[in-house]
């Protein structure tokens, strides 16, 4: 993959898409809403590649093209890719470009154990805690889900799952399961997307939500908690057979 691919949102993301990838990369980078500064958008762009595979584990991030490309000094650039070093998505050295930071397969393994661990206590809570109109707010991403997977759309579906998933969380209406979540950020994030993007992931995916859907709608705590691991370790399975080592090649 070229250094300069994470240069190729700039012309502009899927409609679909657009506002919900926007405000879930500046909400994990912790960066507010307004987005407003060249910093900001730069984060947001490399991260976007990041995160939808235009960018790999391993890829320089070639700080001068983007400098160039959003027509501004290496100053906000450098700014941006320290966020995403914070975030541990990007790495910086001294006389090196920037790169995509590695993650260890035994990592990756880590982080999904404790996302089906929490989500399963998510799902619970949404058993006890929805309302109806919780419930519809549901209703409207799996609808959001059937149109991109019947379009074949892999962004689209992946970034409505993730709307999917925060609105569980919201009305979980657990704030401390929310900021752990969050911590597992951009990583989560990318590895999501990796997997739903193997080949015949969507419509399996789908028909889970759409019974996840039901069992919360059944008010079926203990169906729902096991579709959601079912969900988050088909996540890992998926990603484990895309051959994803994290090791040097």
């Amino acid at each position: 993959m070229s250094t300069n691919s994470a240069l190729s949102i700039v012309s502009g993301f899927p409609s679909v898409s657009e506002g919900t990838r926007r405000l879930e990369l500046m909400r994990i980078l912790k960066r507010g809403t307004a987005g407003d500064s060249i910093a900001d958008e730069i984060a947001v762009a490399v991260a976007a590649d990041i995160i939808e595979g235009r960018l790999s584990p391993g890829d320089d991030v070639n700080s001068v093209e983007l400098a160039r490309t959003f027509r501004t000094s290496r100053t906000p650039v450098r700014e941006a890719l320290l966020v995403l070093q914070r975030e541990g998505f990007v790495e910086l050295a001294a006389r090196r470009r920037p790169r995509v930071a590695r993650l260890a397969l035994r990592e990756v393994r880590e982080l999904y154990s404790l996302r089906a661990c929490l989500y399963s206590v998510v799902s619970r809570t949404v058993v006890r805690t929805a309302t109806d109109s919780d419930l519809e707010v549901l209703r409207g991403h799996q609808r959001a889900l059937e149109a991109a997977a019947a379009a074949g759309d892999v962004d689209a579906y992946f970034w409505v799952n993730v709307q999917f998933r925060n609105a569980e969380a919201e009305i979980a209406r657990d704030a401390t399961i929310r900021r752990v979540l969050d911590t597992l950020g951009l990583r989560a994030l990318q590895l999501r997307h990796l997997s739903l993007s193997q080949p015949g992931r969507l419509h399996p995916s789908l028909s889970d939500h759409a019974r996840l859907v039901r069992a919360y709608e059944d008010r079926d705590a203990n169906l729902a908690a096991a579709l959601t691991q079912s969900l988050v370790l088909g996540g890992l399975a998926a990603v484990e057979r895309s051959g994803w080592t994290g090791d040097e090649p």
